[in-house]
């Protein structure tokens, strides 16, 4: 894209009133942003208000993205697409992760708990001679500004009628001891199909203070439109859905479950009995789901008295799901879609092994999901399919109506009757 006179102006204007690293900063900023902007008129196939018949896409403004260099923070516009997706070549998009990686164990260095693998890798990211507290100060905070800023963002742009709740576990000094640290997790499905990252929290344990304190902060920030919670059956955790999430409905992760079943009964016997319990989640309706779980326990009962047991007792936990589009099933019966997500957290957790404190630990998760979080905004890709949550948010409700929890009956499942000034279950009214 070649410059405008006013344009070369404005450069020349801006380079005269800058000096040393500025005037580096100036012109690499200004020459990165013309060839993000080359690279995408190619791939649109046409330059800006230029009408042909090679072109794929029409722009869409741009999103703001900084990139951090040794000359300063260049802040850069990256072009949105109507239609598909763009990101510039030129931009590493893992950067962000690699400098919270280099913060976590520079500060391990400092404080004097690393080992030699720990000193090996300071040398590989270039920091042969060590690293000052100093640097380390300055590293940590321009990441943190960043990271806090992520973590607490506003989320009332969007409803999310889904959300994924999870917890994986890592190894951080407190109190000059080695402990394990819980690493809570959330993100949800939007009203649109697509995915966000919610929240991440460090601390004691899965409790139901902890949780509950969690789940507060995301209601505080704006989360809305919930209608069914995932997770695993942690006391604390489902404690803390009932109390905090009014109005959405609570699905136990089926392959929690499975887990929980297998560590009762022989190891001979875990290959049928999992095989006849997903024949409960491949039944075509609400009815069938519900009905075919008695079946099972039925039919496991008299062998594994143990499983009938905590069939029926997680019956409505565990069915929750079928409340929903059919078409949604897959995506909302586990939280398989956090694995991912545990995956890459692990891999960087990994090298580090044990963090110097629950900052670094914090650093690290929020860059990692900070990361994914980009991703899935930069190249979005539909979680759900198109026009099936209409059945979620019926048109005749306002925006802001809660979602209701399932009714028991006399023993049975009912949904509720909703309309904008009355709520009543369908049998009992």
């Amino acid at each position: 894209m070649a410059l405008s006179q006013s344009d070369l102006l404005r450069l020349l204007e801006s380079l005269r009133s800058a000096y040393g690293l500025e005037l580096v900063r100036s012109v690499a900023e200004r020459m990165l942003q013309e060839l993000i902007e080359a690279e995408a008129s190619a791939r649109i196939g046409a330059e800006w208000n230029e009408h042909t018949d090679t072109r794929t896409a029409l722009r869409n403004g741009h999103r703001d993205k900084t990139l951090t260099t040794q000359a300063g923070d260049l802040d850069l516009g990256i072009p949105k697409l109507r239609s598909g997706s763009f990101f510039p070549s030129l931009l590493e998009r893992r950067r962000r992760i690699d400098q919270a990686l280099f913060a976590v164990v520079m500060e391990a260095y400092v404080h004097g708990v690393s080992t030699r693998s720990v000193d090996e890798l300071v040398k590989a990211l270039g920091a042969d001679s060590g690293i000052s507290k100093s640097e380390v100060s300055r590293i940590c905070a321009d990441l943190d500004t960043q990271l806090t800023a992520f973590r607490s963002r506003s989320l009332d742009h969007v409803r999310f009628p889904y959300m994924y709740l999870d917890a994986t576990y890592c190894k951080a000094r407190v109190a000059h001891q080695i402990v394990s640290r819980a690493v809570v997790i959330a993100t949800g499905i939007t009203e649109d199909g697509g995915r966000e990252v919610l929240g991440v929290m460090v601390g004691d344990s899965e409790t139901e203070v902890f949780w509950t304190q969690f789940l507060r902060s995301l209601r505080e920030r704006g989360l809305n439109g919930v209608r069914l919670v995932l997770g695993d059956h942690h006391s604390g955790l489902v404690k803390a859905i009932r109390k905090v999430m009014l109005g959405a409905a609570y699905q136990r992760c089926r392959v929690h479950f499975l887990r929980n079943v297998f560590g009762v009964i022989p190891k001979d016997a875990a290959e049928m009995v999992a095989a006849t319990i997903r024949t409960i989640f491949a039944q075509p309706d609400q009815a069938a789901v519900r009905g075919q779980l008695d079946t099972v326990a039925d039919m496991l009962g008299a062998q594994f008295p143990q499983v009938k047991h905590m069939l029926l007792e997680a019956k409505d936990d565990l069915t929750a799901f079928a409340a929903f589009p059919e078409r949604h099933w897959k995506k909302i019966q586990s939280t398989n879609p956090l694995e991912r997500v545990n995956r890459e957290i692990k891999r960087r957790v990994d090298v580090v092994q044990v963090f110097p404190n629950d900052d670094a630990l914090l650093r690290l998760v929020t860059a990692v999901h900070f990361e994914m979080h980009d991703e899935w905004i930069a190249f979005p890709r539909r979680y759900l399919p198109e026009g099936s949550m209409d059945q979620i948010y019926p048109a005749e409700l306002p925006e802001s109506a809660p979602g209701l929890p399932n009714h028991q009956h006399n023993g049975r499942l009912i949904g509720y009757t909703t309309t904008r000034d009355t709520t009543s279950c369908r049998i009992c009214s």
